[in-house]
């Protein structure tokens, strides 16, 4: 009876010792993750005060576009935006006169890839509790303008829509 018992017990510690998972122990990389590396260069390029002075995208006249879940994108121009380039803070103020008026502090960086990571904080929230954000392509940056772009899907046709900002003196 001692034996049975001992194999019993034996087998018992053996399957439950036994991991059931196949899985990595070491996370995979997600491939579509904007690299933590930052662009210092074009970071301190975007740094002061800038409006967006035109949104465009192809088919603007027919489709509505949401941007950054706070407004119809025909709204962002002559928003302005502050960006801070040493804390990467600031904030953005919509101000269109046929638009809801918005103001709302952001936490922003540009990495290696070129691309502008961009999270709208809520009121009284800090970064690290955001848990959504936006990742856009910088393209054409000089002194006094930038563009940034944002891909969209319009009826399973990927779409850009560009933010063309200018320099506030």
């Amino acid at each position: 009876m001692r034996k049975i018992l001992l194999i019993c017990t034996m087998a018992i510690l053996v399957f439950a010792c036994k991991s059931g998972s196949t899985a990595p122990t070491t996370p995979e990389p997600v491939s579509n993750a904007p690299a933590t590396k930052l662009d210092k260069t074009s970071q301190v390029g975007i740094k002061g005060d800038w409006q967006v002075v035109s949104v465009s995208y192809p088919g603007s006249e027919y489709i509505k576009v949401n941007s950054f879940n706070i407004a119809d994108s025909k709204c962002f121009v002559g928003s302005t935006w502050h960006f801070i380039s040493n804390n990467n803070k600031g904030n953005v103020t919509l101000n269109s006169p046929n638009c809801t008026a918005f103001t709302s502090a952001i936490t922003w960086y540009i990495n290696k890839e070129g691309q502008f990571v961009l999270k709208i904080l809520d009121e009284g929230l800090k970064s690290k509790k955001v848990k959504t954000g936006f990742v856009l392509a910088v393209r054409n940056q000089s002194e006094t303008s930038f563009e940034l772009v944002d891909k969209i899907s319009v009826g399973n046709n990927p779409t850009d829509v560009v933010y063309h900002f200018q320099k506030v003196n």
